[in-house]
């Protein structure tokens, strides 16, 4: 299978997979809303910016940076080697998921009070610091497939992980109901851990085996050492900027309801606005995402080919396209959630505010998917600099929405400033892609300034 076809391949089992997750986390919110209320789903939310930060910390990294040393050993013909960066790349995020999963069980209680605001949810974080070690094993895994350009057992065990997440929430909380208990949120966190326990066992199933007898068990050890620490470097300003921007994004969830109490709402009716945000809103305009990621999964290596080849005019017809493609699927998707957008809060969430939201967050939709392409296409072109300053920038203005537009307008302000970072993330784009290429342009004149 050619190069092309292989990842055209990889990216349709990606998107089927990510729809199908997607499909079933919807309607999974949407029983979430029924079974615990929005003020529950509210408090259910709050606590991902600290999971995500965790995860961002310990795993985000090294799965890329595992994922680039697979496939660059594999592409030299040394599988072993391949293997053996595996190894090392499960003993550090393993490592660092426990360190992380004591500190989160130590510190809970602060972290609930002073960072989240509310004290409901030390249990929550308790209980979902569990499913670190899980989500670090299953991380790796996929990772070493990525690098192998092998989609299918990511796209499985993402499939797994949501089934299971989704089948165990709903059995604890029929199992809850018929024995009088009332179902707590917390079942939900617990879901969590399931499912990442699943998705972990399944991948572990397929973990390479090594090659060799004992007597070789030195230089194995020494060789995954090596391995350690050629992933710690490439990681390092990976995970770094996945923690800043992770960081960026857990203090502006953290301080949504504290900016909403400001804006003459009380604790209950913020969590409430919160959790219809965040837990209902937002997944159906994130939804046709799915596709425009995969896309970026294919698009990133293929202008990495063809600047590899020096074809400029290639990186400026398929940026055309994606970005194009991209642009007209946002454009339907908004005209078709400002006219179904009512609809969807009302029937499926039984929630007018979140009909609302979804159809003020239509506008994002155009610029949003655009992004995706944007972003892949300046990776791509090894200017992850560029990427993680667009980023900063955006969460920037969505920040300072949060502290200056809340409080007067409420979340109809967060709304605005979440339109105005995505757009001002294109406008920024498009800018890093012409002065990316200019700087070509002038380095092909003066190659002298290249070898200097």
């Amino acid at each position: 299978m050619s190069v092309k076809h292989k990842l055209l391949h990889g990216a349709l089992i990606l998107t089927g997979a990510g729809l199908l997750s997607r499909l079933m986390g919807f309607f999974f919110r949407i029983f979430l809303s029924h079974a615990f209320g929005e003020e529950n789903v509210g408090l259910y939310q709050l606590i991902f910016p600290v999971y995500s930060l965790c995860l961002a910390l310990g795993t985000s990294g090294l799965q890329t940076a595992l994922s680039r040393t697979v496939a660059r050993k594999t592409s030299l013909g040394k599988p072993g080697e391949a293997r053996t960066a595996l190894c090392a790349a499960l003993a550090l995020t393993v490592s660092l998921s426990v360190v992380e999963l004591l500190f989160i069980q130590r510190y809970s209680s602060v972290i609930s009070s002073r960072f989240l605001g509310d004290p409901r949810c030390e249990e929550l974080l308790i209980i979902i610091s569990y499913a670190l070690p899980c989500a670090a094993i299953h991380s790796c895994i996929c990772g070493y497939s990525y690098g192998l350009q092998q989609s299918t057992l990511p796209a499985i065990s993402q499939l797994i992980e949501q089934t299971v997440r989704i089948f165990s929430v709903v059995l604890l909380f029929s199992l809850f109901r018929q024995t009088g208990k009332t179902p707590s949120i917390s079942l939900a966190a617990a879901g969590i851990v399931i499912g990442e326990l699943s998705s972990a066992l399944f991948s572990v199933r397929f973990f390479p085996r090594r090659k060799g007898k004992d007597r070789h068990t030195a230089r194995f050890l020494r060789v995954t050492g090596e391995s350690g620490r050629e992933l710690f470097a490439l990681s390092l300003p990976l995970t770094a900027n996945r923690v800043c921007v992770s960081l960026l994004q857990s203090v502006e969830a953290a301080s949504i309801p504290a900016m909403l109490k400001l804006c003459r709402y009380s604790t209950k009716e913020s969590l409430v606005l919160y959790g219809v945000l965040t837990g209902m809103a937002l997944p159906c305009i994130l939804f046709p995402s799915a596709v425009t990621n995969s896309l970026g999964v294919m698009l990133m290596p293929a202008v990495a080919e063809r600047q590899a080849a020096g074809s400029r005019s290639g990186i400026a017809a398929l940026i055309r396209k994606a970005a194009g493609s991209c642009f007209i699927l946002g454009l339907a998707c908004c005209l078709f959630f400002l006219i179904f957008g009512p609809f969807i809060g009302t029937f499926l969430f039984h929630s007018e505010t979140a009909g609302k939201f979804i159809v003020t967050l239509a506008w994002i939709c155009p610029f949003l998917y655009t992004n995706s392409a944007l972003m892949s296409t300046i990776n791509g072109l090894g200017k992850t600099f560029w990427t993680f300053v667009i980023n900063i920038l955006g969460l920037g203005i969505r920040i300072l929405s949060v502290f200056s537009a809340i409080p007067i307008f409420g979340m109809q302000g967060y709304l605005w400033g979440l339109l105005a970072s995505q757009f001002a993330m294109t406008l920024l784009a498009f800018t890093a892609l012409w002065i990316i290429s200019c700087s070509s342009k002038t380095a092909e004149k003066n190659p002298q300034i290249t070898a200097g």
